[in-house]
């Protein structure tokens, strides 16, 4: 029987990945998403089941995953890829966008562990969350995100514990910074792109495909026995400290 998974936050680019990595392993994949018109066009390229939804909203979620057991009767994995991206000093953060980037990030996150855990209960199954490098060492202007995935990496180690003696495993994949939609900004000039090669050892930016294959990497089931781990795939950035290269 062909695993069933659940994707949140299909459209953007490491949800994307992900979901387009399962299909071609021979998962059935829900994706779930807010902007029906990218859904609907993912949905036919990779041949997934298409869900509207609203990560921030608790129901939502719920109703996402509830789609999976519908069509399927079961649910063996889940990818919380919801996200969004504020830099900013603490002092200059407004209480909206504060709001914002936590529910976006740890409400998202807690909505999926809460509504894929029962579901899982009667086979075990594999939740994986998102947390960042900025979670791990100090980067300037980065209070509200690194705050909203320190949360993340708590809420998956509780939640691994609590879970355990159902076969449920939580996980967290925190990349560096990778090449998206969302960070065009950050690396628009190359200026900016040179500052972000030098964070990272490696020498190079991630890809949305290096962040998915550590995550579908967790959600397959011969990785029984993986829980509870925060896995940085982050060229360097989060554990190692070099000299900027030389150009």
């Amino acid at each position: 029987m062909n695993p069933v998974h659940v994707v949140l936050g299909a459209t953007g680019g490491i949800g994307r990945a992900v979901a387009r990595q399962l299909t071609e392993a021979g998962a059935s994949v829900i994706i779930a998403a807010r902007d029906s018109v990218a859904l609907d066009r993912l949905a036919a390229e990779i041949d997934a089941t298409p869900c509207l939804f609203d990560g921030t909203d608790l129901a939502s979620v719920e109703e996402a995953l509830e789609t999976a057991v519908r069509k399927y009767d079961r649910l063996d994995g889940v990818a919380n890829c919801v996200g969004s991206l504020l830099l900013k000093p603490a002092h200059l953060t407004t209480g909206p966008e504060w709001d914002e980037v936590i529910a976006t990030h740890l409400r998202s996150s807690f909505a999926a562990v809460r509504a894929a855990a029962p579901r899982m209960r009667k086979q075990g199954g594999s939740i994986v969350l998102i947390s960042s490098a900025a979670a791990r060492i100090g980067l300037a202007n980065h209070e509200a995100i690194a705050a909203a995935k320190a949360g993340i990496e708590g809420l998956a180690k509780s939640a691994a514990a609590t879970y355990a003696n159902a076969g449920v495993r939580v996980n967290v994949v925190a990349p560096g910074l990778v090449r998206t939609k969302l960070t065009e900004r950050i690396t628009g000039t190359e200026a900016a792109e040179r500052a972000s090669l030098d964070l990272h050892p490696l020498g190079r930016l991630g890809e949305a495909d290096d962040v998915a294959r550590a995550i579908t990497w967790l959600l397959d089931p011969a990785q029984s026995w993986v829980t509870s781990q925060v896995i940085g795939v982050d060229g360097g950035l989060g554990g190692l400290k070099t000299r900027p290269r030389a150009r």
